[in-house]
């Protein structure tokens, strides 16, 4: 059996007469009353359902967005368990970026949360050209903060990054 037009439309209302919308959610109610209005040839365009999400800021070192004071003073001061370790010494900038990019999924598929990335001391490309690479789409969304690593641990030719967990 057919249904027509205005059949859907009233079978539509009767089904949401008595639905109240949740706080903040007065968007969905004014589209769905105008998209059944009677007699309506407009289009249906779905409302989506999750607001947008905030632009992520870019990373800075040693700034931690998200991350609470204790860990983040931890991190700065290499006190976090390096979890694993990427050392760039000796790539080319195409290989330095593949490298970095599958050894950043690998340790956030594994749940890793802190890592080391060498990049060398000096004048380097590399080490200009990673902090943007980690600022960069995927690697990003992965990770909660970077810092400059401890004398230890390569000083301001490494980078600690503390990755985000794993959801």
């Amino acid at each position: 059996m057919v249904k027509g037009a205005d059949d859907d439309s009233a079978v539509w209302r009767s089904v949401t007469a008595g639905i109240k919308p949740l706080r903040g959610r007065d968007r969905l109610k004014a589209a769905s009353q105008t998209a059944v209005g009677a007699g309506s040839k407009k289009p249906i365009v779905p409302t989506p359902l999750v607001p947008a999400r905030k632009p992520v800021e870019p990373l800075k070192l040693g700034h931690a967005p998200g991350v609470d004071k204790r860990t983040a003073e931890r991190l700065r001061r290499g006190q976090l368990p390096i979890e694993a370790r990427l050392d760039l010494h000796g790539h080319a900038r195409e290989t330095a970026y593949a490298a970095l990019s599958g050894f950043l999924a690998a340790a956030w598929n594994s749940s890793r949360r802190n890592v080391l990335i060498v990049t060398g001391k000096g004048q380097g490309i590399l080490k200009e050209a990673v902090p943007r690479w980690l600022n960069e789409s995927p690697n990003r969304g992965r990770i909660l903060m970077i810092a400059q690593a401890q004398p230890k641990d390569g000083g301001g030719g490494a980078l600690y990054v503390l990755l985000r967990r794993r959801r």
